[in-house]
C-alpha cells in the first residue's frame, strides 16, 4: 500500500545542499525519502513577463518548466525538442504542493480546459530595438484519464527562455512556492527575487505592476481594493512561506499612487533546530518496522517508561501502543533517551 492511498501530512526540510527530506505521516504510517531539490529556472525576460493565469495554471507550468529541464540536462539541442510533450502526473503534483490526490486530479483536469488558450507577453531584444511579443505558453495540452496525466507541449518561443540559459536569468526552488496559495503571490515572489543582486527592485509603474502579477484591468481599480485583497495578502504569504522578507514602498505623483518598490532580504535559518529536526527524521527514517516492533518491547520493559503505560494494559499492548507512538517525529525525538538506553543508536 502506498503513501498516497490515505489522507496524510507532509513535512519538508532541507537535508543538504542539493537535497531535502520529504516525509510523510498518516494514520498508520510514517515515511521519509531523500528527494533532490527542484529549481525553477527562467529567463528574466518571462520573469518580467506579463500574464494572468491561476494558481493550478501556474503550478502545472512550473512543474513542467522542471520536467523540461531534467529531460535534456541543459544541453539539449533545442531544435530536436519543439513538438515534443512533458508530462506531470496528478501524484506529482499532489506531493509538491501538499494537496490530496483527488483534488490534484480535478486541479489538473479543470487547468487542461483554459491553459491552451493563455497567452503572455514580453520584451525581446532586437538590434534595432525592443520587440513587444505575444505568445502562448503551449501549443497543445492533453490529459489522460487512465494514467491521470497531463501532456504539455511547449509553444516554440517558450523552450530558450527555460533552457540553455547563460545570463539575465531567475532560479528559484520550488519548495518556495509550494506552500503559496495566491498566484499574485507566486509571481510577486519571481518579480521581487529576480533583483537578488541589489535586494532592492526599481519603480515599478502601477499598470506595470498590475500586468505583470496578473491582474485584469477590470479588476481591483480602488487602490484601498487592491492593496487591501491583493497585494497584502501577497506579501503577508511570501513572508510566512518563503525564504525572504520582503515590504513595498508605494510612490505617488501628487495624491495618486503612480507605483511600487520592494525591499527584501533572506531569512536567517534557524540552523540549530533545522538540524535536530534532520537527525530526529532520518533515525525514523532508518528504523525498519521490524526495529520499531523490537525496540517498542524492549522499551515497555523499561521501569522509567513507566509513565507512558495506561491503567491495567499488558506489556504486549504497551508495546503495540509504543511502537505507533515512534511513528510520530515529536514521541521519537521524546523517547529516544529511553531508546538509546535499550541500545539503539
Amino acid at each position: 500500500m502506498t503513501p498516497s492511498t490515505y489522507q496524510y501530512d507532509t513535512i519538508y526540510l532541507p537535508f543538504d545542499t542539493n537535497n531535502f527530506l520529504w516525509c510523510i505521516s498518516t494514520n498508520k504510517n510514517y515515511w521519509c525519502f531523500v528527494l533532490k531539490k527542484e529549481f525553477i529556472v527562467k529567463d528574466n525576460a518571462l520573469i518580467n513577463a506579463s500574464y494572468s493565469l491561476s494558481l493550478v495554471e501556474q503550478r502545472l507550468m512550473l512543474l513542467a518548466i522542471i520536467v523540461a529541464r531534467k529531460s535534456g540536462d541543459l544541453s539539449w539541442d533545442i531544435d530536436n525538442w519543439y513538438g515534443k510533450p512533458v508530462q506531470i502526473s496528478a501524484e506529482s503534483y499532489a506531493i509538491t504542493f501538499n494537496v490530496t490526490r483527488q483534488a490534484s486530479y480535478l486541479a489538473l483536469k479543470e487547468a487542461v480546459k483554459n491553459l491552451f488558450e493563455r497567452r503572455f507577453r514580453y520584451q525581446e531584444e532586437r538590434v534595432k530595438g525592443v520587440a513587444q511579443k505575444t505568445s502562448r505558453w503551449v501549443s497543445d495540452i492533453a490529459y489522460i484519464d487512465l494514467t491521470a496525466t497531463v501532456e504539455i507541449t511547449f509553444a516554440p518561443v517558450v523552450l530558450p527562455l527555460i533552457t540553455n540559459l547563460e545570463k539575465h536569468f531567475t532560479s528559484y526552488e520550488i519548495e518556495q512556492v509550494r506552500n503559496l496559495n495566491s498566484p499574485y503571490a507566486v509571481r510577486l515572489y519571481e518579480l521581487i527575487i529576480s533583483w537578488r543582486t541589489t535586494n532592492k527592485t526599481p519603480i515599478i509603474e502601477l499598470k506595470d505592476f498590475r500586468n505583470r502579477i496578473g491582474v485584469l484591468e477590470n479588476e481591483y481599480q480602488r487602490m484601498e481594493l487592491f492593496k487591501r485583497r491583493i497585494l497584502d495578502p501577497a506579501i503577508n504569504q511570501i513572508n510566512t512561506h518563503t525564504d525572504i522578507i520582503a515590504q513595498y514602498e508605494q510612490h505617488k505623483r501628487g495624491r495618486s499612487i503612480i507605483g511600487f518598490s520592494f525591499k527584501f532580504k533572506q531569512k536567517k535559518k534557524e540552523l540549530v533546530s533545522i538540524k535536530e529536526e534532520q537527525n530526529t527524521l532520518k533515525l525514523i527514517s532508518k528504523m525498519t518496522d521490524a526495529q520499531r516492533h523490537m525496540f517498542a518491547n524492549k522499551l515497555s520493559e523499561l521501569p522509567s517508561m513507566g509513565k507512558y503505560s495506561q491503567g491495567t494494559e499488558s506489556f504486549q499492548q504497551f508495546a503495540i501502543r509504543i511502537a505507533e507512538m515512534l511513528q510520530d517525529p515529536e514521541r521519537f525525538k521524546e523517547l529516544y533517551p529511553y531508546l538509546k538506553k535499550v541500545g539503539y543508536r
